[in-house]
């Protein structure tokens, strides 16, 4: 088959091609996204409104800064009711390092449930049933906890995560704590460490996008020699830096 021939037969399959989207709809449509608010107005701010749902958000930041505290903080929030302005969702949390407090998720879910009754009373007046659902366990209920002990783990739950998430149609947000644990001690070989994590990402983009909701993954920190002086810097490497749409860094002040 000649060049032209072959041009000529791509070019009519591609006329077949669905799925185009102007990007003024891609404007509109994010503007009726709801997000997942983080808990701080100042965060949630820079964030344009919080943490979005069909992204990938990155969170990293030195030992004891918060990071878990904020990932159990979202899988809470995520379960504020639509009637109070919430997604009335559900939420994955995969530890990977053992730092998950179930009862620290208990007091949030109670300190998250004690503003709602305090600014939005008004609205739950109309919705005779919400209050019913504001209770501490109904809020640890709809958190999914998977404990991951190595990297092999790790890959295998993200990857049954697609048969979770059709099962579980209300689940907003997956949190990762952290992604990074398994893959800076068990990995020699950085060159397929790199593969491993770049197929990894690659489905998690597209849980977010498939099933509208949000990931949120927390990293660890390294240091970086850069002009004669070491930087803080988020573990995995440049090429990792791509997986995400947004990166967030934690700094005491």
């Amino acid at each position: 088959m000649s060049e032209t021939s072959r041009f000529r037969s791509t070019e009519g399959s591609h006329g077949a091609l669905k799925g185009a989207q102007t990007a003024w709809d891609m404007l509109s449509e994010e503007q009726m996204q709801k997000h997942i608010t983080t808990g701080c107005e100042e965060l949630d701010a820079i964030l344009g409104g919080g943490i979005h749902c069909k992204e990938v958000t990155e969170v990293g930041g030195v030992p004891g800064i918060g990071k878990t505290q904020l990932g159990i903080q979202l899988t809470v929030n995520v379960q504020i009711p639509v009637e109070c302005g919430g997604l009335g969702g559900k939420a994955v949390y995969i530890d990977t390092e053992g730092s998950f407090m179930v009862e620290r998720a208990h007091q949030i879910a109670e300190g998250c449930i004690s503003d709602l009754l305090d600014n939005t009373a008004h609205r739950l007046k109309d919705f005779p049933a919400c209050p019913e659902r504001l209770q501490p366990n109904s809020f640890l209920s709809n958190i999914f906890y998977f404990r991951i002990c190595s990297y092999t783990e790790q890959i295998a739950t993200i990857n049954y995560l697609e048969k979770f998430l059709e099962e579980q149609k209300d689940v907003k947000i997956i949190v990762v704590d952290s992604i990074t644990f398994h893959f800076r001690q068990d990995f020699d070989d950085l060159a397929l460490r790199t593969r491993v994590l770049s197929g990894m990402s690659l489905k998690l983009m597209s849980f977010a996008k498939k099933y509208s909701l949000a990931v949120v993954l927390l990293n660890q920190v390294t240091t970086k020699f850069v002009e004669g002086s070491f930087h803080l810097t988020l573990a995995l490497g440049d090429t990792w830096s791509h997986a995400c749409t947004n990166r967030i860094i934690l700094q005491s002040v």
